[in-house]
């Protein structure tokens, strides 16, 4: 077993996530989320989906990277 790095849970099914050099030790992805998603910089969402990527700030969607003023992002569907 192994404890969660965010909430302390000492649970049988833990799971790792290697990142950038490191590991961390979570219980769920709800934990996982909560340490590891990058946070729009303008409605401050975790971001859980692809996100963007604007000259190194993070947005959910073109929708806010154009509202911090950022241009030529679009979403594609």
């Amino acid at each position: 077993m192994a404890r969660c790095e965010v909430c302390g849970n000492d649970y049988g099914m833990s799971f790792e996530v290697h990142a950038q050099g490191a590991v961390h030790v979570f219980d769920c992805f709800s934990c996982a989320i909560h340490r590891m998603a990058p946070i729009c910089e303008h409605c401050r969402c975790r971001i859980i989906g692809q996100g963007v990527d604007v000259d190194g700030h993070w947005y959910c969607g073109a929708h806010c990277s154009r509202a911090e003023g950022k241009v030529g992002i679009v979403d594609n569907v």
